[in-house]
């Protein structure tokens, strides 16, 4: 059954920006989480707390959660996330006021242990852990599994894998979970067969998705998604992104594109489409290139009659 009440996860200002090289001001981030906060999307991950050497980009994090806590009164409504790998991240985190964890976990060993020096069975078991921390500690979390979809290094990846995770997180009591599609290889048909899978193992679970356009295929993996009942749907504003540690990476489905396709078919119409445009249109210019996606550079489908 199809599920109407989508909720908008951008994610830009962490996943799309950690893989440029050129140092973005805080106060640019800032400018952008603020236009993000106004075009009616429900949640906006601000960063992640990781370790400063390894992702220049999110050095700011603390600062930028401090900073958007302070003016909150506006913008209440929007659920301010943040990506934790570690115990040390959850604590900086906790510190700073994160409203939603998301935490995950890769289904490719290679990859697991290149995104944070893990194996895949030590690191479901402190994830596990720290998201009943973050629970104990009144917050929403979301986990996911990485790589459910492919991987660069190791390809295929089992579908038993992905369900054995899913399977940990729901043992422990973790019902919202994101299968994200790390490396791009993700086809409409694969996304349709492994969200039917997971819906199998708890009909109150709620399903997130994380679709990298490495090939392509993210905006056509998102309407298989929604297909299948989907509720989160998680996007990059001018489709930045790609993860550092992935063989090859692809930014992320662009929010302006996903945002234009559910309007047009009657979905989240009330989302400030102009607003993100606006927003994805001064990413390029301060990067000074073209971005990807096309709705920014066509403008929407105008309405007639």
């Amino acid at each position: 059954m199809i599920t109407r009440e989508l909720v908008l996860h951008e994610v830009g200002p962490r996943d799309g920006l950690q893989f440029e090289e050129q140092t973005v001001p805080t106060e640019q981030k800032l400018k952008w989480i603020h236009g993000l906060l106004e075009c009616g999307l429900d949640i906006v991950q601000v960063g992640s707390f990781v370790h400063p050497a390894r992702v220049p980009q999110m050095a700011d994090a603390d600062l930028l959660f401090s900073e958007l806590k302070n003016h909150r009164s506006k913008h209440s409504n929007v659920t301010l996330s943040g990506l934790v790998l570690n115990e040390k991240g959850l604590e900086r985190g906790l510190a700073c006021g994160v409203d939603m964890f998301c935490m995950g976990v890769s289904a490719s060993e290679t990859h697991s242990r290149k995104n944070t020096g893990m194996s895949i069975a030590e690191a479901s078991g402190r994830i596990i852990a720290m998201a009943d921390q973050a629970e104990r500690e009144k917050k929403k979390v979301q986990v996911s599994v990485q790589s459910a979809f492919g991987c660069g290094y190791e390809g295929e990846i089992s579908m038993d894998r992905v369900l054995g995770l899913v399977g940990k997180f729901l043992e422990a009591g973790h019902k919202t979970i994101s299968l994200a599609d790390t490396a791009g290889h993700a086809t409409p048909d694969k996304v349709e067969k492994l969200f039917n899978a997971v819906a199998s193992l708890d009909s109150e679970a709620e399903w997130a998705c994380h679709f990298h356009n490495t090939y392509g295929l993210a905006l056509a993996n998102c309407y298989a998604a929604y297909q299948m009942g989907v509720r989160y749907f998680e996007s990059s504003f001018a489709g930045l992104g790609g993860c550092p540690f992935t063989k090859i990476a692809g930014g992320n489905v662009c929010t302006e594109d996903l945002v234009h396709m559910l309007q047009r078919m009657n979905v989240r119409k009330e989302v400030n489409l102009g607003k993100l445009i606006e927003i994805a249109r001064d990413v390029g210019r301060f990067f000074g290139r073209d971005m990807a996606g096309y709705v920014h550079k066509s403008g929407p489908i105008p309405e007639f009659g």
